[in-house]
């Protein structure tokens, strides 16, 4: 994970905030190749009925094939089979492939944070981004 971490973000989180990722609070999830090799994973954390996606990460030679979508596909369903109501994420302005993925899953810009991010020019803004569930047992 810390590999693909390492490559895939500019300012990536530290081997300690992975592990840390693995409490009790959190779900990860990992897309693997037949061979077991790791191609991605995604790190949520669910509090009540809301989920945070905190970090998903394709290999960047392996990006553009869909394993990102798979991967926020899996996060989706396991909010829906955990009860939750809302699935929460915040991107970089920057980062247009991402957000057009979140945009073609239903999530909607719900506000941002100023100059949230450090770039190599400076600051840019958090895009902060909503998905709304529909859970059938409520």
């Amino acid at each position: 994970m810390l590999a693909i971490e390492n490559k895939a973000h500019s300012h990536p989180m530290t081997e300690g905030n992975l592990v840390d990722c693995f409490g009790h609070l959190y779900r990860v999830f990992g897309l693997k190749q037949h061979d077991g090799q790791l191609l991605g994973f995604a790190i949520i954390q669910q509090i009540v009925d809301e989920v945070t996606l905190l970090d998903i990460c394709v290999d960047p030679e392996l990006q553009g094939k869909g394993y990102g979508r798979l991967l926020l596909d899996e996060v989706i369903a396991s909010a829906h089979s955990y009860s939750a109501v809302v699935v929460m994420l915040e991107v970089r302005e920057s980062n247009l492939s991402a957000r057009g993925l979140y945009q073609k899953q239903g999530f909607v810009e719900t506000g941002r944070r100023k100059d949230y991010y450090s770039t190599q020019d400076g600051k840019e803004d958090a895009i902060l981004m909503d998905l709304a569930l529909v859970n059938p047992a409520r």
